[in-house]
């Protein structure tokens, strides 16, 4: 809350998309999360769940970034 209010973009996602995003599948579990960061992210190195889990985030974040950017660019 307190990034919205001091103006900084805010987003949100399912967790089913992230999973999606990653895995490819919405049902995935976390260990299948967590493969597909080691396979996405070798330089990452080992991770616990949770820096799995934000790191998963942050790839769904950037598809639904450049999926908008391609959407704005064939609205204008």
């Amino acid at each position: 809350m307190v990034p919205a209010l001091s103006g900084l973009p805010v987003a949100e996602y399912a967790a089913k998309v992230v999973k999606k995003a990653v895995v490819g599948t919405g049902g995935a579990d976390k260990t299948q999360v967590a493969f597909m960061i080691a396979r996405l992210l070798p330089t990452a190195g080992p991770t616990t769940a949770d820096a799995a889990d934000a790191l998963a985030v942050a790839i769904a974040h950037a598809h639904a970034r450049k999926a908008r950017q391609l959407t704005e660019r064939s609205a204008a």
